[in-house]
């Protein structure tokens, strides 16, 4: 679940791919943090954290109201949400076996919820992240061998003591120990849950009750299952505004299917509006599809003509630079979010400050109005009373299941003093 019950801790996108295919570009452009960014393998070494946001239509016109966010922004009606994104080293075949900077990747990702991984749709780098002429690489390779070696990665913690685990499964153990609660132990850290790995083993058709029969290929492929379910994957195609792109794109789309989303991306003209943008030269908000330039007056020639190529080979074609896409694909598709807002006045829709419409949070589909608390403080979650309907003005109890865009108030037991 996106809200942890007596966990308030925000979720965590991890943006990953191998060295040199955009994907510092594109944290870059999501964040607008001037992380390094070279044309060589390994510009990142240590992992960079940044906020990003989810844009979504703000309730606020809605409720006929005029809204002054405090932990987030409301643009022409557009309310940007912020999250959590992580741009870690890039990932090379083997690295599951400390090959390159493998080991530290795969550690980076430990608490990441959601992974957007950046491919270089113009086919023009190796495995390796070495640049080759565009075309003469197929990206695919790279999807599959992403996948392979964040699998070997799980499955190698999981070896490390399966022998032990699973005997002591089958024995019953001093304590019953069953499978689910032996793995959880031993996957803790990877914010992997329960649910999950049950749901991994079903999908698997493994027998939890006899796990000393499961072989090697038995483990990878509940592995595979495993971070499919706690750690789901969309492909950002970079690269997309590239000639042999194209071609490339919509191969990838098929062979890949339905299971796996593509989003065509062009990290460079993301970052290239948003600064534009923040430098009052451009009107844009982050995942429109056009841009309005300000001041003509003010944009010299090569930016314009800078301008005038994201317009007709980017967003023209594209509808969008795809990098806002991948984001809100990532936290409301992928982990099934939805927007709520919390309030402490019900009838004004205001924080204690008069701030209205003060804050908006992503939570998770089935979520309940105690999570909404916990979300927000975890004395408040343990404290929980009941919630109050903004739109109804009824009370709703803790196991209330939210639904998106819903104002609620949360009532709590005053603190002793």
């Amino acid at each position: 679940m996106l809200a942890l019950r007596g966990n308030n801790r925000k979720l965590l996108t991890g943006i990953i791919g191998k060295p040199n295919v955009g994907k510092s570009t594109f944290f870059n452009a999501a964040t607008l943090m001037n992380v390094a960014v070279a044309n060589y393998p390994f510009t990142t070494i240590t992992p960079n954290i940044g906020t990003g946001y989810i844009r979504v239509k703000c309730v606020h016109e809605e409720l006929g109201v005029k809204d002054n966010p405090v932990n987030s922004a409301c643009v022409d009606g557009t309310r940007l949400i912020p999250v959590k994104l992580v741009d870690v080293a890039g990932l090379v075949p083997d690295a599951a076996s400390g090959r390159g900077l493998g080991n530290k990747f795969l550690d980076d990702l430990r608490q990441a919820d959601a992974l957007i991984h950046v491919i270089d749709s113009s086919g023009s780098t190796d495995e390796e992240g070495r640049a080759v002429p565009p075309g003469s690489h197929d990206p695919l390779k790279d999807v599959q061998f992403v996948k392979n070696e964040m699998v070997v990665w799980v499955k190698a913690i999981i070896e490390k003591d399966w022998q032990r685990i699973s005997r002591i499964v089958e024995s019953g153990g001093t304590s019953g120990t069953d499978l689910v609660t032996a793995l959880l132990e031993k996957l803790s850290g990877l914010s992997i849950s329960e649910t999950a790995i049950e749901e991994a083993i079903h999908r698997s058709e493994l027998k939890a009750d006899k796990p000393t029969t499961w072989h090697s290929e038995d483990l990878y492929k509940f592995c595979k299952w495993l971070l499919d379910i706690s750690k789901p994957m969309l492909i950002a195609a970079n690269k997309c505004d590239q000639s042999a792109s194209r071609e490339i794109l919509s191969r990838l789309q098929s062979e890949i299917g339905i299971d796996q989303q593509v989003v065509p991306c062009a990290a460079e003209a993301e970052l290239m509006l948003r600064r534009a943008a923040q430098s009052g030269l451009v009107k844009y908000v982050p995942g429109d599809a056009t841009f309005e330039i300000k001041d003509k007056s003010k944009i010299s020639e090569p930016q314009k003509k800078a301008l005038d190529f994201v317009r007709t080979h980017v967003l023209d074609v594209w509808k969008g630079t795809g990098v806002q896409k991948a984001l809100n694909d990532a936290y409301l598709s992928l982990l099934k979010g939805i927007v709520v807002y919390p309030v402490e006045d019900e009838t004004k829709l205001t924080d204690k400050k008069g701030n209205v419409l003060p804050d908006a949070r992503i939570m998770h589909k089935g979520d309940t109005a105690q999570d909404l608390a916990f979300s927000v403080h975890t004395d408040l979650g343990n404290s929980f009373l009941y919630a109050i309907d903004a739109r109804t003005g009824l009370r709703v109890g803790a196991d209330h299941e939210l639904k998106n865009n819903d104002v609620l108030k949360i009532v709590a037991t005053a603190k002793k003093s």
